[in-house]
């Protein structure tokens, strides 16, 4: 009597669990999404400065990202870097949209059909030339740039804000750019 109600149970703590997943609306513990965010501002292209590796981006330098606005209201991401292991560049176009309203930096972005991942814009100066972004844990973070370099006084207050969040900073890849695409 009791087994004809585990099937159910399990079925609806897949659907939930997979419901979770597919959201992306993830944010670490002790990171605040910048409100007052500019979507059109933002758009454009981005250069990687620094990353916390993970397999979809080992072993790439030269790595960049371009933002645009698609007819739907979705952002296209055009993702480019350079494998200095096989030797050739690399491309990932996927789509980002909103978790909340759109003048809230949180995001959530998709490379694979219905499975989104935290994006989160939680420090960005006042001119748009050089943000940090959240990942949808501790594992994942970015610092970019809209040139190849940055300010060491605005990398060290990104540094010091990610620590404060949980980030272990001295895990950061600090990516090259010394080729052009």
């Amino acid at each position: 009597m009791k087994n004809k109600y585990i099937a159910p149970v399990l079925l609806g703590a897949t659907i939930a669990f997979i419901l979770y997943s597919c959201s992306g609306a993830t944010i670490p513990k002790n990171a605040t999404a910048v409100v007052d965010f500019d979507k059109a501002k933002y758009l454009g292209r981005w250069y990687e400065i620094a990353r916390l590796d993970y397999k979809w981006e080992r072993d790439l330098d030269n790595v960049t990202a371009e933002y645009s606005l698609n007819e739907n209201g979705t952002i296209k991401v055009d993702n480019k870097g350079y494998n200095v292991k096989k030797d050739k560049w690399e491309q990932s176009i996927g789509k980002a949209r909103f978790v909340k309203k759109d003048n809230i930096g949180m995001l959530k972005v998709s490379f694979f059909g219905p499975f989104y991942s935290g994006y989160n814009v939680i420090a960005v100066d006042d001119d748009y030339k050089y943000a940090l972004v959240a990942g949808k844990s501790l594992d994942y973070m970015w610092i970019l740039s809209r040139e190849t370099t940055m300010p060491e006084s605005i990398k060290a207050d990104f540094l010091i804000k990610a620590q404060e969040i949980g980030y272990n900073v001295s895990n950061l890849v600090w990516v090259k750019h010394d080729k052009a695409h």
